[in-house]
């Protein structure tokens, strides 16, 4: 047996025996990437001897899969592709198949789950552990062996159109959310199949100027490295990260994707990093054609492998033949290429690719794909997800309530349900993008499709029987918010109205949606935009925005709803938390929803009525205008609402420097008070545990959940530090009337922070200690004091304290 193929050796040795035994052109291709356009084509038509993939493929893009309908076309496809590219390899090295899994895979029947922010709201990792659990196993049913996610990018934009990826704008939460997610996608089939997740986007991506998606990144060092990096660091100290993919942007004039000094100076030697680096689709083409950095592709390739970069996804065209001649002539150093093939080779020993290449089939295939709890884990997903923003007893929805109004674009069609990387949401991306490339901007005659364009504003209306069939093919089951409510209220007439567009400025549904609003005793209303992919999108990738508030054509309608009197429930779904000055001013509540997904009318509507009682928390800031962007709650001190009496005015002229809403914020149908904060050891040294114990009580007479949140602000330092940081968080059942204690263990190494000459200090001076409900009014306060300095390893310090319940 050659060594390569003994599983019994550890997959470093394999894939040194079997990197000795390649050709340039065997090696080339193992660094390349084949997108396959269409997954219901002929598997005749897949490549052949005399094409780019004539000695197979490193990869294989799945995100075309979506366009299938059974989970056996899936598995016949899967297994017809490897084969092709097996064979076409003189060694018959599997490809390793990748998939997008954000949200749940891109499969007939696969689960779908909230968008990203929406489960940063929940502050749950045990939850986000099991969601991550069933998107692994979904996806390695099929055959995919790397998930793309989770999502680490730092998020203090919300003009960006890809928030709503993201768990939000700290580091702690995402460094916790995401070394669960980390943690519960990377498993194993029965057989042995293991995914890897591939996080994204390293690193600081987010904060491209004016939030345009892929602008360049003026982010210091220090500042790359604690806020940005941290959650990468953690998934990878923590889970053992085995993937990451570069951001598009540049990173202060240099790409991502050709930095050495992020790639291999900052991401292998100082993070300890020993996985796989693959591209985002096109970005290593983006270094020549876009950002202009180098004079060819091939140069661009070149500079992107000798940075660290390991395989060029979706196609073939930096990693090219002329790249391959540069090798061959030695113009290139055969060497970069070999560390690059071997890192690949090494992946796919791992994944047990060599001996599990294929996706299941039959019985076994649907044991693995379909489990029971499924459906309870993207429900429970969306219920933790639920976010009262504002509420002055209106909710839960009175008994006395005879008639409701339920009013809004996103009420009676569950697409907007869907945030981006979601399997509907791509779905629809594809049609909007075939239907605009066509031409179509009305209804044909079989009602295929409308693609008007919204009235005041570039984003166009998806209408018609092929965007419908989407959703009856990928959520047969889905309901209405109408629907949700009539069966959990049946004696309750409830009378609906569409009012407005979710996006634009088109008033001609108001006197419809005024008389049906008239006629109830409370008006529901669905408002914010559509997250997704296209035209169709009001935010999405590449979807960014000047404007983070509410469409004019809703903001009006809440202006006039208002005047009404009418008890009014806004209930708000995007990818972006509502800002709205005509909400303020005229809601009795606000009901945060995000886009909860395939469950998620039914958590709109228990919690509406009470049947569940709603704990999401804001896991951003939220501003009055993109005016005051950035504006994040962990600002330096000077900085933001804490710039200091010398300068001059509290306040911009025109706006408070405060937010709208507080990160942390999230009301309760219960009341909840906080006691006995005790601090078990006050003097510690450098390096030390400090014990934090609390007592929360439920002192209303409904159970409820509170989520816990513990803060500490470094008093004097010598660097300017954050105003207060969030260092550790539960989420936490209690009964009305129970009392329980939760105790953190906080790591004095999780103070640590980034000197000049870039060491991890933690640093001597009095830390204050701040434990509450939210990052606004923190209930009890205390301090400790660490005695001594130490200079630390980055890779082990802290990243979030862990806590217990007494």
């Amino acid at each position: 047996m050659n060594d390569y193929l003994n599983p019994e050796l550890s997959p470093s040795r394999r894939a040194d025996a079997l990197l000795a035994r390649l050709s340039l052109e065997e090696k080339m291709a193992q660094v390349s990437c084949y997108f396959v356009p269409d997954f219901t084509m002929d598997p005749a038509d897949l490549p052949r001897t005399d094409t780019d993939y004539a000695y197979g493929t490193g990869q294989i893009s799945c995100l075309a899969m979506r366009d299938l309908k059974t989970l056996d076309q899936v598995t016949t496809m899967q297994r017809a592709i490897q084969q092709r590219f097996m064979e076409l390899s003189p060694h018959r090295i599997p490809a390793i198949f990748h998939m997008e899994g954000l949200c749940g895979a891109y499969a007939p029947g696969a689960t779908s789950f909230p968008s990203g922010i929406a489960r940063g709201a929940s502050w749950d990792p045990q939850l986000e552990r099991r969601i991550a659990s069933a998107v692994g196993r979904q996806e390695r049913a099929i055959g995919i062996s790397q998930t793309f996610a989770p999502v680490l990018d730092i998020s203090r934009d919300s003009r960006m159109g890809r928030q709503g990826e993201t768990y939000g704008e700290d580091p702690t939460l995402t460094a916790a959310m995401g070394s669960a997610f980390t943690d519960g996608v990377q498993s194993s089939r029965p057989d042995g199949l293991t995914t890897e997740a591939v996080a994204k986007h390293f690193t600081g991506f987010h904060a491209a100027l004016g939030g345009i998606h892929g602008a360049n990144v003026e982010l210091s060092d220090l500042e790359l490295r604690e806020q940005y990096a941290k959650p990468f660091q953690a998934a990878i100290s923590e889970a053992h990260l085995r993937g990451i993919m570069p951001c598009y942007a540049s990173i202060r004039n240099e790409p991502a994707s050709g930095s050495k000094r992020l790639l291999t100076d900052l991401l292998r030697n100082e993070m300890g990093f020993d996985g796989l680096v693959v591209s985002d689709y096109g970005a290593i083409t983006n270094i020549h054609t876009v950002q202009k950095v180098t004079e060819s592709l091939a140069e661009a390739g070149l500079r992107a492998m000798e940075a660290g970069m390991d395989q060029e996804l979706h196609i073939r065209s930096a990693f090219n033949d002329e790249l391959a001649e540069w090798f061959r002539s030695g113009k290139a150093d055969i060497a970069i290429l070999d560390r690059a093939v071997h890192r690949v080779l090494e992946a796919k020993f791992r994944m047990g690719l060599f001996e599990h290449p294929f996706a299941l089939q039959g019985e076994e295939l649907l044991r693995e794909f379909f489990h029971d709890d499924d459906a309870d884990v993207t429900l429970r997903a969306a219920l933790e997800s639920m976010t009262l923003l504002k509420n002055d007893g209106t909710l839960p929805i009175a008994s006395e309530t005879r008639t409701i109004a339920v009013i809004g674009p996103h009420a009676e069609n569950a697409r907007y349900l869907f945030g981006g990387y979601t399997h509907l949401s791509m779905a629809e991306g594809a049609l909007a993008a075939m239907t605009s490339m066509a031409g179509i901007t009305t209804a044909d005659d079989s009602g295929a499709g409308t693609f008007d364009t919204l009235p005041g504003t570039p984003i166009q209306r998806p209408e018609g029987a092929q965007f419908d069939a989407i959703l009856h093919r990928l959520q047969p089951k889905a309901t209405t918010l109408a629907d949700e409510l009539r069966h959990l209220l049946p004696g309750v007439t409830v009378i609906t109205a569409y009012g407005y567009d979710h996006s634009g400025t088109d008033e001609s549904g108001f006197d419809e949606a005024l008389r049906v609003a008239a006629q109830a005793d409370l008006v529901i209303a669905t408002v914010g935009g559509k997250h997704a992919t296209s035209s169709i999108a009001s935010m999405g990738e590449g979807v960014d925005a000047t404007n983070i508030n509410l469409s004019p054509a809703q903001e009006r309608f809440i202006e006039l709803l208002g005047e009404t009197g009418k008890p009014m429930v806004l209930v708000h779904m995007n990818g972006r938390a509502i800002s709205s000055d005509a909400a303020d001013r005229h809601a009795n509540a606000i009901l945060e929803a995000w886009n909860p997904a395939e469950s998620g009318f039914e958590a709109i509507a228990r919690t509406l009525t009470g049947d569940y009682n709603p704990a999401g928390r804001l896991p951003v800031t939220v501003p009055y205008t993109a005016g005051q962007i950035p504006l994040y709650y962990n600002h330096p001190n000077g900085s933001a609402w804490h710039q200091g009496g010398s300068v001059g005015f509290p306040e911009y002229v025109d706006s408070p420097h405060t937010p709208r809403y507080a990160f942390g914020h999230g009301l309760s149908y219960s009341t909840f008070a906080y006691e006995d904060l005790t601090i078990d050891n006050a003097d510690v040294r450098a390096g030390d545990v400090v014990t934090i114990s609390v007592t929360v009580a439920n002192v209303s007479d409904r159970d409820g959940e509170e989520v816990v949140q513990l803060y500490v602000r470094d008093r004097y330092a010598s660097m300017t530090r954050p105003v207060m940081e969030l260092t550790g968080f539960r989420r936490l059942p209690i009964a009305a009337g129970e009392r329980r204690r939760v105790t953190f263990e906080l790591e004095t190494s999780q103070l640590a922070f980034l000197t000049v000459d870039r060491q991890w200090k933690i640093e001597h001076g009095a830390i204050d200690v701040m434990v509450g409900g939210s990052s606004q009014s923190p209930e009890l306060t205390g301090s400790f004091n660490i005695h001594g300095d130490a200079i630390i390893g980055g890779r082990t310090r802290g990243f979030y304290a862990g806590s217990r319940v007494d």
